[in-house]
């Protein structure tokens, strides 16, 4: 439920003189949506897509339509990565933009080599911007020209991208409404063949857990909301960016009807009135596919009155932290909240909140179709996110606590050729670090803490001995600096401060462990908490390997 809309009049806003050219164009790209302030985010979206940037204008202007401050619409869009705010005075940038993904797994594959190539070939005309993550581990290098994703790419698929103006992902083939199941686990929940009680006890029964990282159990999630006061909301979190993970796009992409379903099951166990999707904004050809398909489904009256939102993320890896995720959804920068209050209680919009990964909701028809034995005596199985030095990479689904020798050899064919196994990465860049003689460890929530790593998201990243760890973990360390939001001193000073000690191979082991130990009892959230995760393990494993 969001909040009431306000009033479509211009405000008498401070600061800069509102230009009514752009005032008219901005009101011509709102048309008659609602002026409330949890739509600053999409309206943002609106203005970049439109124009490339967002120019100092168009801010004052969207700043009076939404009778806002222009500092509180300046600091959101300067917040996030995937907003060009352009100032007075200033040149905007070229019409086209190329990211090319500096992930671990795409820099181990040559995309700061792609780099230096792409901006000798493409000109000035043309941006090449290193980022993050683009969630394409599995087909690293990755690059994106505009909005098309384009995996193992070269100078010569970029160049050709560019002449042939292929700026969008072409949509995959994926299981659409009229190839679904028909939603009958929901219909039975619906006609009141399962109680709520019902399939309460079968989630529980079948040990599904957040498959996010933190692997809480599903069913105590959902318990929590149950006897909290209405309105209720559920929110996606569809924004997955920990380096090495795509899970949640491949089921998207495939067969989202899965993670919708599960949704509108969640949404009748804890008697919810919205969801939220907040996807991620890379997955652009995601966002057409739900926006499809989530019409088809309000079209055939599935969802029950059940307001479904889709929401748009910016760039920013620090939304995944649950309560930074509910502040985006509320138009604001992504800042995590300090709890308690917790969202079962004080959520979205204040509201009782449920939040749950797009992964958990993707098993939970199944298993109350299926039942909850069917589920553990398959082993659990969720999908891990494989990407590195092997021959098949990709989301592969296995049962909780396969080790990686048995991922590598069973589902990713092998190591690539050439390469032998020398470490991986078992939760992604927060997940730390374990050697090749730690291979046969289960890799399941609870397995791997005693070594200081965890499964997390199950992003699985595949190291060699071609690699070197110094350079693994100083990638990982600046991902987290740049990704950090800033707003508590331990992350923020503390990230900065671990990338510059790792700048050379003589690594001080006592101030760099007294300073992750600040950084993990004293930060805010699990960006901070977690950051030096790498760090520590390449000092435990691999410390005679550092250079």
């Amino acid at each position: 439920m969001a909040p009431k809309n306000s009033s479509p009049r211009l405000s008498h806003t401070k600061g800069r003189q509102i230009d009514p050219n752009a005032v008219a164009e901005i009101q011509r790209l709102l048309g008659g949506k609602p002026k409330q302030r949890d739509m600053l985010i999409e309206y943002l979206h609106f203005i970049q897509d439109e124009y490339g940037h967002i120019s100092a204008p168009h801010l004052t202007a969207l700043a009076s339509i939404m009778r806002l401050s222009q500092a509180e619409v300046y600091e959101v869009a300067s917040f996030y990565a995937h907003f060009d705010v352009v100032k007075e005075g200033e040149t905007p940038p070229p019409a086209l933009t190329i990211r090319v993904c500096e992930g671990i797994s795409c820099e181990m594959a040559g995309s700061r080599e792609l780099v230096t190539s792409l901006e000798k070939a493409l000109g000035d005309n043309i941006r090449v911007q290193p980022v993050p993550c683009i969630g394409a581990c599995d087909a690293a290098p990755a690059v994106a020209v505009g909005q098309n994703r384009i995996g193992l790419a070269s100078k010569e698929s970029v160049s050709q991208a560019v002449a042939d103006n292929a700026t969008r992902t072409p949509l995959p083939d994926y299981a659409n409404f009229d190839c679904c199941d028909g939603y009958t686990a929901l219909k039975a929940c619906l006609a009141n063949e399962k109680t709520r009680d019902e399939v309460l006890g079968e989630i529980e029964s079948s040990g599904l857990r957040g498959l996010g990282g933190a692997g809480f159990p599903v069913s105590r999630k959902w318990q929590f909301l149950i006897n909290n006061p209405k309105p209720k909301i559920i929110a996606v979190n569809a924004d997955e960016g920990e380096p090495g993970t795509f899970k949640d796009r491949h089921c998207l992409e495939t067969n989202p009807h899965k993670v919708i379903e599960g949704a509108l099951i969640a949404a009748w166990v804890i008697e919810a009135q919205s969801i939220y999707i907040y996807l991620r904004d890379e997955y652009s050809h995601v966002r057409e596919i739900l926006q499809t398909e989530i019409a088809l489904i309000e079209k055939a009256g599935l969802s029950q009155g059940v307001d479904i939102h889709l929401r748009r993320g910016a760039g920013a890896y620090v939304c995944g932290e649950e309560t930074a995720l509910l502040e985006s959804l509320e138009g604001k920068r992504g800042l995590p909240r300090n709890r308690p209050p917790f969202p079962a209680n004080e959520g979205l919009f204040g509201l009782p909140t449920l939040i749950n990964n797009v992964e958990s909701l993707y098993f939970v028809a199944e298993i109350i179709t299926k039942g909850a034995d069917w589920y553990k005596q398959a082993g659990r199985p969720h999908f891990y996110s494989v990407s590195g030095h092997v021959n098949n990479p990709g989301v592969k689904l296995a049962p909780a606590g396969i080790s990686v020798n048995q991922l590598i050899k069973e589902h990713a064919g092998g190591m690539a050729d050439g390469h032998t196994f020398a470490g991986y990465l078992p939760g992604g860049a927060s997940g730390g670090i374990l050697p090749a003689s730690k291979g046969d460890l289960s890799m399941d929530f609870g397995s791997l803490e005693e070594y200081g790593c965890f499964v997390g998201s199950s992003a699985v990243v595949i190291l060699s001995d071609k690699d070197d760890i110094g350079d693994v973990v100083r990638n990982l360390t600046a991902f987290f600096e740049e990704e950090s939001c800033g707003q508590c001193t331990p992350c923020r000073a503390g990230c900065e401060k671990l990338s510059h000690m790792l700048e050379t191979g003589k690594w001080d082991d006592d101030l760099i462990r007294e300073l992750s130990e600040a950084m993990r009892e004293a930060s805010i959230c699990g960006l901070g908490q977690a950051a030096s995760n790498p760090v520590i393990s390449a000092l435990n494993f691999f410390k005679g390997d550092i250079k």
